[in-house]
Parts: C-alpha cells; sequence; structure tokens
C-alpha cells in the first residue's frame, strides 16, 4: 500500500510539471534592477481585458487608480486623495501606496482589483473591492508577485479570491482583512493563497467566510495571530514544509489546521474550535511528517486530531504535547495506522470517545503509539502516594464504540441509551475480547493548569 501510495504521488507530480511546461510561457521575467525582481517564470494565465461599459456602472465616471500610480515616480510615496477610484490598476514599480484608510479601488466587478509586479514595495490602508467571479482566471481583489512587499491594513471585500501569492518570497502581509464574494462555500475563492511562495509573514490578518487559507508547494512561512471563522480550511498544507502556524484563532471551519504530503511544520499556541459537520477536524494529517503539535486548544471539534498514514517517513515523529482535547467526537482518530505518535502531557476531557483507531485493531495499536503524562478525566485510579501521577496505568478498551466505528452510520445513535447499555454490558461482560487502544503507564492524577 505505501508503494502504491508512493508511485500514486510520482505520478501527480509528473502530471503536474507536464501541465504547467505545456500551460506556461517559457519566457522568464530578466533580472530588473528597478523593480528588484528576481528571475521567475510568468506562470499566470493572460489577464483579460475589459472595456469600462462591461464593468459595473457603480464605477462609471470615477477616476482611474492607474493614472496616479503611471505618475508617481519609481521609489515614491502615494498619497491619493481620499475617495473611491475605479480599477484595475496594476504596479510594476517599487512605490509606497498609503490610502489613510479613505481611499477605495473598485474593479467593477471585472478581472483583478489590483496587481503588485514588483518588489520592494508598500501597498497599506486601502480598500479593495470588485473584483471579477472567474476561477479560470483567478480574479483576485490583490496578486502578489515581487517579493519583500508589505501589504498591510488593507481591506478586501466582494472578491473571489483575496490574496494571491504566486513566487513571492520574503513579503509580510500583516493586519489585513479579507471577505470572500457571497457565493456557497465551494465555489468561493481562497482568502489567502501561497503558492511557490517562501519565507513570508502573514500575522494579524482577518480571513471571514471564505472558502480556504492555502500553501501549496510553500516553505518556512509564519502564520501567526491570525483569525479565520466560517470557511472550509483553516488552513491547508500541500506539499509545504516546516509552517510554522502560531497564537491563531479558528473558528466556525470545517478544517482547522490540514497537512497533506508535508515533512516538519509546527501548530502551536492557537484555538481551533467548533470544526464539526461530516468532516469536521480541528488539525488533520494525510502522509505527513516529522511535525509538532504543541499547546493548541482543540475544542468541540467532530475529530480533534485525524491522522491517516502519518508519520509518513520511515523513522520520523509526530510529537503531540501539552495540548487539551475537550468536548470533541472523537479526540484523536488514527486511520491506517503507522506508528510513531508520541502524546505527551496532554488534557483529554469531555470527549465522546478519547481515542480511535478507523478499523478493528489488531491488539498492537497500543505499542505503535508511545503515551505518558496525559489527563484523562475518565481515568479509574488513585494517587495513594500523592506525586501526581496515578497509581495504575490508564488502559483505553474498545467496546460497544466500535460498532459505530466500523458503521459510521451508526454515529448518528452514538451516546443514545440503546449504545450506552451495549456498552455497559460490554464493560460488565464482554461479549467478545475488546481491543486495547493505548496504555499510558503514567497518567496525570490532577488535572494541569493550561497557559494557552
Amino acid at each position: 500500500m505505501a508503494l502504491l501510495n508512493t508511485l500514486t504521488r510520482a505520478t501527480l507530480a509528473t502530471a503536474l510539471s507536464l501541465t504547467f511546461s505545456l500551460g506556461i510561457s517559457e519566457q522568464e521575467r530578466p533580472l530588473n534592477g528597478t523593480t528588484g525582481m528576481s528571475t521567475r517564470v510568468d506562470i499566470d494565465r493572460p489577464k483579460p481585458t475589459y472595456m469600462l461599459s462591461e464593468r459595473d456602472k457603480r464605477v462609471h465616471g470615477l477616476k482611474p487608480f492607474q493614472a496616479l500610480v503611471d505618475a508617481a515616480p519609481a521609489g515614491s510615496v502615494l498619497k491619493p486623495p481620499p475617495g473611491v477610484y475605479a480599477g484595475p490598476v496594476s504596479i510594476d514599480k517599487p512605490l509606497t501606496i498609503d490610502g489613510g484608510g479613505q481611499v477605495t479601488i473598485d474593479a467593477g466587478d471585472k478581472g483583478t482589483v489590483m496587481m503588485l509586479n514588483t518588489s520592494n514595495a508598500v501597498v497599506r490602508n486601502l480598500h479593495l473591492t470588485g473584483s471579477g467571479d472567474s476561477h479560470d482566471t483567478d480574479d483576485s481583489c490583490l496578486d502578489v508577485r515581487g517579493n519583500n512587499n508589505l501589504i498591510e491594513n488593507v481591506r478586501i471585500d466582494n472578491c473571489l479570491f483575496g490574496i494571491d501569492l504566486k513566487q513571492s518570497n520574503k513579503s509580510v502581509l500583516r493586519g489585513n482583512s479579507i471577505h470572500s464574494k457571497n457565493r456557497e462555500l465551494g465555489v468561493r475563492g481562497d482568502g489567502l493563497r501561497l503558492w511557490y511562495s517562501h519565507d513570508n509573514l502573514i500575522e494579524n490578518n482577518r480571513i471571514i467566510d471564505s472558502r480556504d487559507m492555502v500553501a501549496w508547494y510553500s516553505n518556512k512561512n509564519i502564520f501567526r495571530n491570525n483569525e479565520g471563522r466560517r470557511s472550509r480550511y483553516s488552513i491547508h498544507f500541500m506539499f509545504a514544509n516546516d509552517n510554522i502556524v502560531e497564537g491563531n484563532q479558528f473558528y466556525d471551519n470545517a478544517v482547522g489546521v490540514y497537512f497533506m504530503y508535508t515533512e516538519g511544520g509546527v501548530v502551536r499556541n492557537n484555538v481551533i474550535s467548533h470544526a464539526t459537520g461530516a468532516t469536521g477536524m480541528g488539525i488533520g494529517f494525510k502522509e505527513a511528517s516529522g511535525t509538532l503539535i504543541e499547546n493548541n486548544e482543540i475544542i468541540y471539534c467532530g475529530i480533534g486530531i485525524g491522522s491517516d498514514l502519518s508519520p509518513f517517513q520511515p523513522e520520523s515523529t509526530i510529537e503531540v504535547r501539552g495540548n487539551r482535547f475537550a468536548y470533541n467526537g472523537i479526540g484523536i482518530l488514527f486511520n491506517s495506522e503507522t506508528g510513531g505518535n508520541n502524546m505527551r502531557d496532554n488534557i483529554f476531557e469531555g470527549n465522546l470517545t478519547q481515542v480511535s483507531y478507523g478499523g478493528r485493531g489488531d491488539n498492537n495499536n497500543n505499542e505503535r503509539n508511545f503515551w505518558e503524562g496525559n489527563y484523562w478525566d475518565d481515568f479509574q485510579g488513585f494517587d495513594r502516594n500523592g506525586d501526581g501521577v496515578g497509581d495504575q496505568p490508564h488502559e483505553l478498551y474498545s467496546y460497544a464504540d466500535q460498532i459505530w466505528i466500523e458503521m459510521p452510520i451508526a454515529r448518528f445513535f452514538r451516546s443514545s441509551p440503546v449504545l450506552e447499555l451495549l456498552d455497559f454490558l460490554e464493560r460488565l461482560a464482554p461479549f467478545s475480547k475488546p481491543d486495547l487502544i493505548l496504555r499510558d503507564d503514567k497518567p496525570r492524577f490532577v488535572k494541569p493548569s493550561r497557559n494557552a
């Protein structure tokens, strides 16, 4: 199975490479001393040009913002007079554009509002609105294609995609507010997308009612102190290594943070809450390796952590320590168990099921992962010597919950009187030998205080 997955991933990567090589212009942008952009391949589809008559009437008669940009010398500071301006606008030279919170650029519901095709620029205190709704041309409020740019305190709404970085490195996105167009969840654009973009800082942004925040083939980015609400994926990493997610608050999204085909990465000091629904998951892994999950609050989710073939790389581990899993449907769910998960000093309380495996175990699951020093609210033991550690190990067995694990349709009846009675009878006089899910030799007896 592992070999089949490896071959599938290799085939996918080859197909993507062929697609880009066939669909991307071979012409490269040369190093330009004016813009400071490094050599990069032009990977964008050609942006269509729209006549003014094709744009919404609300922008007719507005002064084009492009005229102000064209008149500003490279390296200067542009502080436009307050007001509403017509987009689109393309910036091909380093500028500092400061709208003072009183400037709106509206593209009239066609195309992309602003294209930042330069490096070492600053865009702050603007309101960008009114992109088109075409996924074919990635209509967005702000395209970023250069390096070392600062995007700060920009308000974005009524846009398909919010901020779209492609091959853009070492930029800072800080204090921005992003709302998508009012569309069904699946057809909205991504609030923030990074594609082959590395070493960027994403902090103090609000992404509300969008689709996803994604990082594809993008390494060593920092996502810090952001807020995400009512979207699909708070953050989705794919083939993206060594990214840091810390101090964020993610509420009411389908999935909190998801690692797919990744290596490395840190998720620490975040609050992930109410990831509910059929796919509700706080943190997820798919063939990921070498990740640290530390000091997070994962509460009221369908699944706290869901793991599939992770860790994937031989001899690698996933470290889960100091987190609180509270009031979730399942605290941690392992599918296609490979071992290599180390769970230390976590709190498990109020979960309908603390830990589970996606199918009937083979009585070796408890030996593949490591559990130590965790607090379990269902621990049935004492601490007679007062050292804070239970006098006996905490062992978790699978009883009647195996019914709804193996038959997902039965989850509707979970916690119903019938299943509660079956579970009681199974524990009292097991019909068959139960599966040992885990063994924690040093369970905490007293719930530790939290500093999250």
